[in-house]
């Protein structure tokens, strides 16, 4: 049985007690060592260096003659210290090869190095659920280049995450312990995609509890479950069966429509892309109109619409329209254009994508 700690922040299998891998192995050659080494100190009255040279010649069978003539008693000394010490130093050295070559080297290096990009993440998402729903968003992320972390407690599904290259944990979405350590004060963005309401509802409220602050959708499969996931947090609630629909019925209606949002919309696709650029408080466009700001003519970029700090939507803006600080404008552009807009607006999560 995986034990739950190394579960949660490795997603790795659990590692070998110290008596049965490489650290027994170092101890010993160490021992070895370091008796070789006071033995001719003491035997012998060497120097502590010449002591320890000797030893390491010895051990390692380099085959070289001795530091000074020796003793019968330091002959009967080295004698034991070549069996002892070769022993050891073989036993360390296949100890060593066998976990290269089982890769538990390797393994446990990959583990540290996700160690390593749990502790840097800023600015990140957390996916919960690595179910269908969850490898398409991670998908969309990487394309994107989106840090991203995946909670599953599915150790399978787990281990798919981490073979695509992401960054994934086998955990509990709704435990503190875990938020804590995949950084969610530090996050951009909290996704309950776990297969059932109750699972996403109770992940929503304990994400909403760490982080006030934080942008959470939650997915919901009924009615009901939109409401208690509205209740206990979500700043969006989606429904992949309503989506579905009317993407469906939108395709069949207005199929250019779809296309041209679809490509707008898309990674894929290099020439034009649809962004929100939120406006900071201390921007150069804060307070200025899109006629004053000359966002076409300094940036290249269409304003579709303006979603106001409060919810409001307004679409296709009049050039007198102003910028206020909280606002996101969604615009249309070539993606440099968009970065530089960005930087203008003082929009740090557009800016490092």
């Amino acid at each position: 049985m995986i034990p739950e700690r190394v579960k949660e922040w490795t997603g790795a299998p659990a590692q070998s007690p110290w008596w049965a891998g490489g650290r027994l192995a170092v101890a010993l050659l160490a021992f070895a060592i370091a008796g070789g080494t006071a033995g001719y100190v003491v035997i012998e009255g060497w120097s502590v260096w010449d002591a320890f040279y000797m030893t390491i010649i010895s051990v390692t069978t380099a085959g070289y003659k001795e530091v000074h003539p020796m003793s019968r008693a330091g002959e009967a000394f080295t004698s034991a210290l070549l069996v002892l010490g070769v022993s050891t130093a073989l036993y360390t050295f296949t100890t060593f090869m066998a976990r290269i070559v089982e890769g538990d080297l390797h393994g446990r290096w990959l583990s540290r190095r996700r160690e390593r990009m749990l502790d840097e993440l800023e600015q990140h998402f957390l996916i919960c659920g690595f179910g269908r729903i969850g490898r398409i968003i991670a998908g969309e992320f990487a394309r994107q280049k989106v840090p991203f972390v995946v909670i599953e407690r599915n150790h399978e599904r787990v281990q798919e995450a981490l073979n695509l290259g992401y960054l994934a944990v086998e955990a509990d979405a709704s435990s503190e312990q875990v938020l804590r350590r995949v950084r969610i004060n530090h996050a951009r963005g909290f996704i309950a995609a776990v297969s059932t309401d109750a699972e996403n509802v109770y992940a929503v409220l304990t994400a909403r509890l760490l982080n006030p602050r934080l942008f959470i959708i939650g997915r919901a499969e009924t009615d009901d479950a939109k409401s208690k996931l509205h209740k206990a947090g979500a700043d969006r609630v989606i429904s992949p069966y309503q989506i579905g629909g009317l993407q469906l019925a939108q395709t069949a209606l207005r199929p250019a429509v779809v296309d041209f949002v679809q490509i707008a919309t898309s990674s894929d696709n290099l020439e034009l892309n649809m962004e929100q650029i939120k406006i900071g408080k201390s921007a150069d466009l804060s307070g200025k109109s899109l006629v004053d700001a000359a966002l076409r003519q300094r940036f290249g970029v269409v304003v579709v619409a303006i979603q106001r700090a409060d919810g409001r939507m307004e679409f296709n803006p009049e050039p007198e329209t102003p910028m206020q600080p909280g606002d996101h404008l969604v615009v249309l552009g070539k993606t440099e254009n968009l970065r530089e807009l960005a930087a203008a607006a003082g929009d740090e999560t557009q800016v490092t994508r």
